[in-house]
């Protein structure tokens, strides 16, 4: 008989456990914007601008100007519309019939935020932070965590790049896991019906999620009482795909995700190869993450077959998921570290449920769940606008300042954040909601040589000061109108040459550590 952990290992183990919820809640704090929030997981690109809902437009969204957008921008928009039904949405959208299939996520940031706009956009951002938080919980009951082993299980599925990867770009697979756990954690204690519509549930956030139903089968395997339930669970999908193609149009069926049985597998095998062997020197962490994520992935698989359990539900749902795997298409594997790490979450889960359970040697732990690294790399890139100059929330409303031409961009230290202007530049206000208000604005001024600095708004002098090397302060209002305002920094003194290279900056005057505040009544 397996003699139970010490209870001063059970502390620290549990201890660990916090320490990782602490390390995981910090990773997702340093997104957090004093206006936009933790929109900036939604990935919203320059790109569609034009395009998105009213919505985006009126509420303080981030916006992605290099970098490229990506698919949890389209869920976010839907959750202002689940019903489908607003004209908006299809031009937002990428492809509006397949992103609604996956209405769960959007349907209850809309829920969550009681239908007010306000809210809707920043519920959505954060809700697999909370389906994350829910599976750890959850987790640690399947696990039974008490040693180190458990643990360790524990902490692969939930800083696995699938599961990271789902909290950065606020998509569906995290939400949809969280029920699929449940689901059969449910099953798994004998009942089934309420596993049959948690899987039916989950199915509503991935499609795919309905493979778990394997978890539910029981001898014999085709029995009228399977089928029913298998028809039962795959019933609210089939329903809300029967009102999309009503309300929207005819639905893409989304075989471009699938190929012959190994295609897409062993072209990423050759592609994730192919970058390590040969990397790109800017692109050489996230190459060899993605390498190793293949790897665990491959070993989870591995696992699996090797230990087979078809009486086991966990077992037959991570054969499912093996057999998915072979089939996913090039398309559902390409980059880096590709959709696929998050599409086959179940599989990890249940590498790691049956890893621990089987007390497997903590090598195929460790290997199987390479893709933390991943994962871990996702969560460390934080993007900054190289744009914003400052940004606060005064008086009940946000406030963005942006540089424009004439500016060298931002730069960033860890107490201060400034830009070096050429001699004449704009600096863009604009403030959440649109209205009239009028703003304080602080900021210090800075130049390697004295020169004399103006600052005007619509013509109407706001400030002139000479300035040198020695910062000083400033401190003015400015009228805000439907929501935007622009000053103009100049001076007519010509800036000094950075370096003696004919590429170098010519650095006029900078200004420090913009600050806003309320107009002072007293003056």
């Amino acid at each position: 008989m397996m003699k139970p952990p010490a209870p001063r290992s059970r502390r620290l183990v549990l201890l660990a456990g916090l320490v990782a919820v602490a390390v995981f809640l910090t990773l997702v704090a340093r997104f957090w914007h004093p206006v936009y929030g933790f929109t900036r997981f939604l990935q919203l690109d320059a790109s569609n601008d034009d395009a998105k809902i009213a919505a985006f437009k009126t509420q303080p969204v981030y916006v992605y100007r290099n970098t490229g957008g990506y698919d949890g921008l389209y869920y976010a928009q839907i959750a202002y519309h689940p019903a489908l039904t607003a004209a908006e949405l299809a031009p937002a959208m990428d492809n509006l019939v397949y992103r609604a299939r996956r209405i769960l996520p959007p349907a209850l940031a809309w829920l969550f935020a009681g239908g007010q706009p306000e809210w809707i956009a920043p519920v959505y951002a954060v809700l697999n932070v909370g389906a994350w938080l829910a599976l750890a919980v959850l987790l640690w009951d399947v696990l039974a965590v008490g040693d180190w082993r458990s643990g360790l299980a524990w902490g692969g599925v939930l800083f696995s790049v699938g599961a990271l990867g789902s909290v950065r770009f606020a998509l569906t697979d995290l939400v949809a896991l969280v029920i699929v756990a449940a689901g059969l954690r449910t099953a798994e204690l004998g009942r089934r019906n309420s596993a049959t519509g948690l899987l039916a549930l989950a199915g509503l956030a991935r499609e795919t999620s309905l493979l778990a139903c394997a978890g539910l089968w029981e001898r014999p395997w085709f029995s009228p009482k399977i089928v029913g339930r298998m028809l039962l669970a795959a019933a609210p999908l089939a329903a809300w795909l029967m009102y999309i193609r009503w309300s929207v149009g005819a639905a893409d069926a989304g075989w471009s995700n699938f190929d012959l049985p190994f295609t897409g597998f062993l072209e990423k095998w050759r592609a994730d190869l192919g970058a390590s062997l040969h990397p790109n020197p800017d692109h050489r962490l996230l190459t060899w993450t993605s390498l190793l994520a293949t790897c665990g992935l491959t070993l989870q698989a591995a696992f699996i077959l090797r230990h087979r359990q078809p009486a086991d539900p966990w077992w037959r749902t991570g054969a499912v998921y093996i057999l998915m795997m072979l089939c996913l298409g090039p398309a559902v594997w390409a980059g880096y570290p590709g959709a696929a790490t998050r599409v086959l979450l179940p599989l990890t889960l249940v590498f790691n449920v049956l890893a621990a359970r089987t007390r497997a040697p903590v090598a195929w732990l460790v290997l199987g769940n390479l893709g933390v690294f991943g994962g871990l790399l996702m969560m460390l890139d934080v993007h900054h606008d190289p744009h914003e100059l400052g940004a606060a929330r005064v008086g009940g409303a946000g406030v963005v300042a942006q540089v424009s031409e004439g500016w060298y961009g931002v730069e960033r230290s860890g107490r201060h954040t400034w830009s070096w202007n050429s001699g004449h530049g704009t600096l863009a206000l604009e403030t959440w909601p649109h209205d009239q208000r009028e703003l304080r604005l602080v900021c210090s001024l800075r130049s390697l040589k004295p020169v004399t600095v103006t600052i005007t708004q619509g013509g109407a002098l706001r400030g002139r000061e000479i300035v040198g090397p020695t910062p000083i302060t400033i401190d003015f209002l400015v009228a805000i109108d439907q929501g935007h305002a622009q000053l103009e920094f100049s001076t007519d003194t010509p800036g000094t040459q950075e370096t003696a290279d004919l590429g170098g900056r010519r650095l006029a005057f900078a200004v420090y550590d913009l600050r806003f505040g309320l107009p002072d009544t007293s003056r």
